[in-house]
This record gives C-alpha cells, sequence and structure tokens, in this order.
C-alpha cells in the first residue's frame, strides 16, 4: 500500500506538474514578467530618490557601501533559467496535491478511481483557491498588498472552513449540519481578507491585475483537475499491476 500510495503520488504529481508547467509559459509567466516591468520602474524611480538625498551626507564608510551592495536580493535569469525553477516550484506543488488527494480518499474510504479523484480535485480547488480568491485575489510583482503574515492566516483559515463546509454538506444528512457548513463557508468572509485600503495603489495597471487573477485561478483548477485525473488513472493501473505481480510470485 506505501508503495502504491508513493508511486502514484509522485507519478500522477509529475506528470500534472510538467503539463500545466508549460502552460504556465504561455499564460500566467508572460503576464507576470509584463508586471515585473512597472515593478523594476518602481524600484529604479525610489533608488534614484536616495541616491539623491545620499548626495548631502559627505561621508560614508567603504563598509556600508558593501551592506548595501549585498543587500540585493537574489533571482533567477530570465530565460531557460526561470523557466527551470518555476517548472520545478509547479512540479512539487502538483506532487504535493497528489499526496493531498491520496491522503484525503483513503482515509474517507472512498474509492480511488477517476471520476472520484476528479470529484475531490474539483473539491479541493474550490477550498484553496476559488473561496480564498473571493476576499484576496491572486497578486502580480508590485502590487500593493497587505502584511504577509495577516494574508496567510486568512487564507489558511478561509481554506480550512472551506473543506470543512464542503465536507459537511456533501457528507450530512442533517438540515442543521447543512446550515453549520453555510456558515462556515461564509464565516471568514463576513470577517473580511486584510487590504490595505483604497488609499494605497500598486503601480501595476488593473487590466493587468484581473487577467492575471483569471487566468492563474484557471491553472490552478488545471493543476488540482489535471492532477484528479493523474491520480484516478494510475492508481487502479498500479493496483492491478501489483496484484498481477503477486500472483505470479
Amino acid at each position: 500500500m506505501i508503495t502504491r500510495v508513493l508511486s502514484t503520488g509522485l507519478l500522477a504529481g509529475f506528470l500534472a506538474g510538467v503539463a500545466i508547467a508549460a502552460l504556465q509559459n504561455f499564460t500566467t509567466t508572460p503576464l507576470i514578467l509584463a508586471a515585473e516591468v512597472f515593478e523594476n520602474a518602481e524600484k529604479a524611480a525610489a533608488a534614484a530618490d536616495a541616491s539623491d538625498e545620499a548626495r548631502v551626507i559627505l561621508v560614508h564608510s567603504a563598509e556600508e557601501h558593501g551592506a548595501a551592495g549585498e543587500a540585493q536580493e537574489w533571482g533567477p535569469e530570465d530565460g531557460a533559467e526561470r523557466i527551470f525553477f518555476t517548472s520545478t516550484a509547479t512540479i512539487a506543488t502538483s506532487i504535493g496535491f497528489a499526496f493531498l488527494l491520496l491522503a484525503g480518499m483513503l482515509a474517507s474510504g472512498d474509492a480511488i478511481n477517476e471520476r472520484s479523484a476528479i470529484a475531490w480535485a474539483a473539491a479541493a480547488f474550490v477550498a484553496t483557491g476559488l473561496a480564498p480568491a473571493a476576499g484576496l485575489s491572486p497578486e502580480l510583482p508590485g502590487m500593493a498588498a497587505a502584511d504577509l503574515l495577516a494574508r496567510q492566516s486568512w487564507w489558511f483559515l478561509t481554506a480550512t472552513l472551506t473543506a470543512l463546509a464542503i465536507w459537511l454538506f456533501l457528507r450530512s444528512e442533517q438540515p442543521l449540519l447543512k446550515l453549520l457548513a453555510v456558515a462556515l463557508l461564509l464565516a471568514p468572509h463576513v470577517l473580511g481578507a486584510p487590504h490595505l485600503g483604497e488609499a494605497v495603489a500598486g503601480k501595476v495597471p488593473a487590466e493587468l491585475a484581473s487577467r492575471f487573477a483569471a487566468m492563474s485561478l484557471a491553472v490552478q483548477a488545471a493543476l488540482w483537475i489535471a492532477t484528479g485525473i493523474a491520480v484516478g488513472v494510475l492508481w487502479p493501473r498500479l493496483a492491478r499491476r501489483g496484484e498481477g505481480s503477486a500472483a505470479a510470485s
């Protein structure tokens, strides 16, 4: 069983991740690169302002100049290096999705086939992608955003409560539990996601931001569904192969 779980999770995640990584190169990646043009322009303007202010300072030590130069953050170069790191992250995410789907279906006792895996994947997308996006849309570089910890905490709360709400609504026959599911689904949105307010605006055009939000949700949905299909197809095949090997021995 453990061998089958590991084999299915790794192979399904890899196959789905490779497919969606290729899709990203034609969908979300060009939008990110376009947003970085605005982000870099803003940073350049801020650096120019800082340089103008620094001219009034008469004495600077060599250590200060060295520290300032070393403060730059590393990032992959555009082109093959960036594609490699982005694709690796996508494949790793897909493998994680595959193991989550397997864990959920095994724990619930559901049969693991293509139909059930797609259903679980769709529910997982609603919990981790669609529901949080109702309060915090996917963000491009250069966009103004609230404190990272506050946003992560709200995302985790929303994803957890949404997943629990879906489980209660679909698995329970009691009306009170279904009402509780609706309350759990609405709770994080009533609480409200953390935002900076309308007074603070980023440098990324609204049209570009809206396109990225829609496209990134579509890609995330495709990643979940592709992973679900791969899990649902591979699990029965690996099971039959294992049974055939056991019978042959």
